[in-house]
């Protein structure tokens, strides 16, 4: 701001030169100046996450540029290409450690893959569970969240680099960028801003919260203590917003990882929200404060021009425009869990190789019209996906695309009858969700059956247990050959 005084100073003393054309050109530069001050910070939040300076040095890269240099790098680094840039998508993996003197301080708390479509500007979010069983090179099938650790070990300043690497191979994708931040950083960083406000769908009541630093303390019961945070709208201090992403032990629904993962993506929208108000944009000091902060606790490949460059692209992205996905085990989801030999409980992939979950990830940003998808969504259909053929897998990719026109996919699985030659819809509501039934047939080309006969309800018995907490399915479809296009059932229909 003092040099944007000092410059307007300097040009009225010249009364030869166009006045507005040197304020055009002042505000320009102040414009750029502040941007370049904060971009740093609010493209982490703007892609729901930790993404932010290189954490390479041990010195801020702010001390090693001098303003107009860095400014003119900017500038020069317009017309370069981002990684991922060419094929429309840009992935940046998430991580979150534990950091120093913490009880596995290396291990990777919370996975997070980012998706940015440079076409459409719109961002995808997939959380993976830290106890997902995946192949580790010289380890065998090891849970995902020690990669980071197994690889800093053996050098430091790795992690991001074998964790990308793995999770790429994995969903078949290439990982562009990686983030990771420590849980010291996460709690400066939101009390930097003067905390978030968060809106707590259902009571937390977690009695078996780990306190930091008695992870051996006696008698045992100290180790712990009483979480509670009720239903509703919240302040919340980094401390406690690091308690809330964090809780596994909750009682009921809240008690599992997945409904982590959904708490970690609402605070990080609520930081991004704060930080994209008008009271946190402008003000410097807060921003070098944090800045400092990231340079300890952040550890990233993306670079300074890069980062920019995200920005530019992604800064007028809505909440509506973010996709938010997450792989767990509820019944129409691409995980079961189990437990190993050893006694570990690890979570490995529902069709027996990672075919359905590098569909939906590959699949992530298509959707179905709107108009149709109200039409489903206002009959509140329910499907249940049944494979009838030996193609593996196959259930979970058509019921990952119907999913997109708004039928709840309540179950899938592998019937028991593999000679289905025509892909056939039982309709248990007998015509009653007509415009549901027609977009069905529609998209699949299932023949349709009213009701279920004697045979299928013998099968059925025998084949899936009755669940009192599963809804009742409002259609069956059995999936025929005739869907199998070696490729996704009906993936050329999701327009």
């Amino acid at each position: 701001m003092q040099n944007q005084i000092d410059l307007n100073k300097e040009s009225s003393f010249d009364a030869e030169q166009d006045k507005g054309g040197v304020k055009r050109k002042i505000k320009t530069l102040t414009k750029a100046i502040s941007y370049l001050a904060i971009f740093i910070f609010v493209v982490f939040i703007v892609f729901s996450s930790q993404i932010l300076i290189s954490g390479q040095s041990s010195t801020s890269w702010i001390a090693k540029l001098p303003i107009i240099s860095t400014v003119r790098h900017l500038v020069e680094s317009a017309d370069k290409t981002l990684k991922g840039e060419d094929r429309g998508r840009i992935n940046i993996l998430l991580l979150g450690v534990g950091g120093k003197n913490h009880d596995g301080g290396l291990l990777t708390d919370t996975i997070i893959l980012a998706s940015l479509d440079t076409r459409d500007k719109k961002a995808a979010l997939l959380s993976i569970p830290r106890d997902l069983s995946v192949p580790i090179e010289g380890k065998g099938w090891r849970k995902i969240n020690n990669i980071n650790a197994f690889a800093e070990v053996q050098a430091k300043g790795s992690g991001g680099v074998a964790v990308s690497q793995a999770v790429g191979d994995i969903l078949n994708t290439p990982i562009d960028y990686y983030v990771r931040l420590d849980f010291k950083g996460f709690i400066n960083i939101i009390d930097e801003i003067g905390g978030i406000e968060v809106d707590v769908d259902n009571t937390l009541d977690d009695r078996k919260y780990p306190i930091m630093g008695k992870e051996d303390a006696e008698p045992y019961e100290s180790r712990f203590e009483h979480l509670y945070i009720k239903k509703g709208r919240h302040k919340m201090d980094g401390e406690l917003a690091l308690k809330y992403v964090r809780s596994r032990h909750a009682i009921g629904r809240e008690g599992s990882d997945f409904a982590r993962s959904k708490r970690q993506q609402k605070v990080l929208e609520a930081v991004k929200d704060k930080i994209l108000s008008k009271h946190i944009l402008f003000k410097p000091r807060m921003i070098a404060g944090i800045i400092n902060e990231l340079n300890e606790h952040v550890s990233t490949n993306l670079k300074i021009w890069e980062i920019v460059k995200l920005w530019n692209m992604f800064k007028g992205i809505k909440n509506e425009d973010i996709i938010r996905r997450g792989l767990d085990n509820s019944p129409n989801g691409l995980l079961f869990d189990m437990i190993t030999k050893e006694g570990a409980y690890i979570l490995v992939p529902r069709s027996g190789d990672f075919a359905e979950i590098q569909y939906m990830v590959n699949n992530i940003f298509s959707d179905a019209p709107v108009e149709t998808k109200k039409r489903v969504i206002t009959e509140d259909t329910a499907i249940e996906v049944l494979n009838g053929t030996w193609v593996n897998g196959l259930a979970g990719r058509v019921a990952l695309d119907l999913g997109k026109y708004g039928f709840e996919i309540v179950r899938t699985g592998n019937f028991n009858q593999k000679n289905f030659k025509k892909s056939v819809i039982y309709d248990l509501t007998y015509g009653d969700k007509i415009n549901s039934l027609t977009i069905l047939k529609d998209k699949t080309g299932a023949d349709v059956n009213f009701g279920l006969p004697e045979w299928l309800i013998t099968d059925l018995s025998k084949q899936i247990p009755s669940e009192k907490n599963i809804k009742q399915p409002d259609f069956i479809l059995i999936i025929g050959q005739d869907m199998d296009n070696s490729a996704s059932g009906i993936e050329n229909t999701v327009k």
